[in-house]
Parts: C-alpha cells; structure tokens; sequence
C-alpha cells in the first residue's frame, strides 16, 4: 500500500483563506518536521503526521482521546509520537501546534495587507475575482464548520445553557450582534437572559456581570480581530466559577484559555477581517439543539407566539391593497 506523498509547499496560485493557513502551519518548523516523518513512511507515525498535516486547526481542538478516535491509533501511540518529535506529551504537541498556527493566520487576518492584495489582484473593466473568492469563502467556512462540529458537543452545551440560572451573552463590535441575536433566540427557553453589551460599554458591561456565579454560564464570542475587553470579561466570569463557553475561530484564539467549552467556527475571508457567517449558522444550530432539549419548550414556543402575534403584519384577505386601512393620526 503506497504511502501518502508529502504535503506540496504552497504555491503562487490564490487560495481559499483556511487553505492559506493550513500551507502556512506546514511550512512551519513544526509542520515541516511532520512533513520528514511523513516522507519517512513508518507506520503509524507517518499516519498520525500525515493527519495532523491535513486537519491542523481540527486536530488542536481534540484531546488525545479525540484524536485517537479520528485517526483510530491508541493514545499510547500519540504520546510516543509526540515523544519522539521531542515534547514532554501530547498535550505539549498540540501547544506547539496551536502557536504555530497562530503565526500561520496573521498573514490572513490582516485586513490592510488583504485589501491591498484584493485591489492588486482585481481586473480594471470587469468582474472582479476577489468578489467571487468572498462567495467561495463564505460557502467554505460553513462547510468545513459543520463537518468539524460534533454534534454530541453541542447538545451537551445546549442541555447546560438549558440548566443555568443565568445565561449571559458577551460579544464586542460586530461579535455583538451575534450576543444579541443569541439573547434574544435563548430567551424564552432559558431561566434568564442577559445580553451584556447591550449598551453602555465596557463599564456597564462588566456591571452585568457583576452577580455572576458558579451556577451560571457565559456564552463568550470574539474573533479575529479580538476584543481585548471579551477576554478580560470572559476571564473575570470564570474567576467568579461561571461556566464560559466560547464561539471562535481557532484554538490559537486569546478566548480559548478561559473556556470550559469551544465552538469553533471558520472565519476566513479574502478582504474582511472575519467572515461571520459560518458563526451566524453555529448559533442557530444550537439554539435548535436547545430548543430540542427540553421538556416544556413547545408550550414556551406557543406562549411566544402568543405574545408577539398581535405585532406581526398580517393583510386581511379581501381588502384591496390601495383601500387598506391607514394607521390612526395619517393623513
């Protein structure tokens, strides 16, 4: 049986942005130490290299025992493999992985640089590639977000938010519309929702924290570029025992330390700093799971309905659309 050839190093042919990042981790030192073990063709170590070379950003989001089931090779045999490319355990292994990827994704999650590099690639008097690359981009992300997503995961998740006492939602600039969208999906089947950057800032925001504790849980979310204040908001709500569940990008992501849980959703994008589409389809996902889970929450969603029904539009058959009523005080 031959075995797999060696990851080729990247090219001047443009690629999808997760593509870049993966080029990039194998063209690390750590990358192109698994590249000689993979040129080797030993066995199990050439196996367990060549999948770490192909699934970088997957294989640093599992445990070992994670890993051992994707690949089917004994935990054992993970330690030893990390063993022998010189680190103390598996555990180091996927560290160094993690920061090596972390160096690999500055170069895409560089706004200026893209857009300079778009507007250099774009063609004067027609259809503009970097346009259809977005597209591609965004279709990418959602598609490599769910087949990395395990869904057992995200019912667990589901069931704790479910069993909180108070779910808070924490996001800063454009990560605060998902906050906000969350609250707002969460809200009739949790206990309590709290969107804590609703208004008023850091400052406020960390006033909404203030009661949190260890029966509560945090749904964190950033991406690239970080919000300083989420880390530290995030930071503050675990030191106070509140479970953090954080949706982002990668491992290598500045949230990850402080969770207790990671929803990791593909962001890259071509121009853009961070593509939020594949995070927008990873909320909905769990609150469909949430909303799944529980016992009582097709009652809670014809109370919902109930209460919201007499503000929805809703043209009575019959009437003319010129001859419809006019709202009271027009003229």
């Amino acid at each position: 049986m031959p075995m797999p050839m060696p990851i080729p190093p990247d090219s001047l042919t443009p690629k999808p942005a997760m593509m870049q990042v993966d080029a990039g981790f194998a063209s690390s030192p750590l990358g192109l130490q698994l590249q000689g073990v993979l040129s080797a063709g030993r066995g199990s170590s050439a196996m367990i290299a060549n999948f770490l070379l192909r699934n970088p950003v997957r294989a640093t989001a599992w445990g070992i025992e994670e890993l051992a089931a994707q690949t089917q090779i004994s935990t054992a045999t993970l330690s030893r493999f990390a063993r022998t490319l010189g680190f103390e355990g598996f555990a180091a292994l996927r560290a160094a992985m993690a920061e090596a990827l972390q160096t690999a994704m500055q170069p895409v999650f560089q706004p200026v640089e893209k857009l300079r590099s778009a507007l250099q690639r774009a063609v004067p008097d027609s259809a503009n590639p970097v346009l259809a690359e977005s597209l591609q981009a965004t279709l990418s992300n959602i598609s490599s977000t769910m087949a990395g997503l395990d869904l057992a995961r995200l019912n667990a998740i589901a069931k704790r938010i479910l069993e909180a006492d108070t779910v808070y939602t924490l996001g800063f600039g454009l990560s605060a519309h998902l906050a906000a969208m969350l609250s707002l999906d969460l809200q009739p089947f949790c206990k309590q929702a709290i969107n804590v950057v609703e208004f008023g800032g850091t400052e406020v925001a960390a006033g909404r924290l203030m009661n949190i504790g260890p029966n509560d849980l945090l749904l964190a979310i950033s991406f690239p570029r970080y919000a300083s204040d989420a880390i530290t908001l995030a930071r503050y709500a675990r030191d106070r025992g509140a479970r953090i569940v954080a949706l982002t990008d990668s491992v290598a992501s500045p949230l990850v330390p402080w969770s207790h849980d990671v929803l990791l959703c593909a962001a890259a994008h071509p121009v853009l700093s961070s593509s939020y589409s594949a995070a927008v389809a990873l909320c909905e996902a769990l609150v469909t799971s949430l909303m799944l889970s529980g016992s009582n929450h097709v009652l809670q969603a014809e109370k919902l309905t109930s209460a919201i029904s007499a503000y929805l539009y809703s043209e009575r058959p019959g009437i003319e659309r010129g001859k419809a009523a006019k709202p009271s005080g027009s003229n």
